[in-house]
């Protein structure tokens, strides 16, 4: 099965694309999707559903796994965030995936071991776990945690109770 991950943002949004096959990952892809932040906000996440939809349409994923976001103290950022979250959950959706959403403690527990591990380490045990990855950036690192989370907990009935428990 083929996974996207994606790590949401206005400016900048990661995303990693893998293969699991029972308890097999194999990395397929990686990258960023980028916006002018001199343009307009719906010229930004016009260019977000654009660039999330052409992942989709050439990467061919059956699933997709999302970070869910976390509160800023800054409420205009956090309400920008929130809107280029729903535009990255609009264009799976558009396209007929399932979509998932999971908490940023248990994606780092999933890869790490600890729910606030150091991008870093979510770096490194992403390239231990995906062999042959080369991943430039961390946001590109953040979405290939989000789909290995996914296929670590995609079937497990414990999931939801995973996930509160993380919160």
């Amino acid at each position: 099965m083929r996974v996207l991950g994606i790590d949401p943002g206005l400016a900048v949004t990661g995303w990693g694309l893998i293969e699991t096959e029972d308890n097999r990952l194999k990395y397929i892809a990686d990258g960023c999707i980028r916006s002018n932040q001199k343009a307009d906000l719906a010229d930004r996440l016009a260019d977000l559903y654009d660039g999330i939809a052409g992942i989709i349409e050439t990467h061919r994923p059956e699933e997709v796994a999302v970070e869910e976001t976390f509160v800023n103290t800054n409420a205009r950022s956090t309400l920008k965030l929130g809107q280029a979250r729903g535009v990255v959950l609009l264009a799976p959706a558009k396209a007929g995936l399932t979509v998932a959403e999971y908490p940023p403690n248990l994606v780092k527990k999933s890869v790490v071991g600890a729910g606030h591990a150091a991008k870093q380490q979510i770096q490194a045990m992403v390239q231990v776990l995906l062999p042959g990855c080369a991943i430039e950036t961390a946001d590109a690192a953040d979405a290939l945690a989000v789909a290995i989370c996914h296929a670590h907990h995609r079937e497990s009935g414990a999931r939801i109770a995973e996930m509160e428990a993380v919160r």
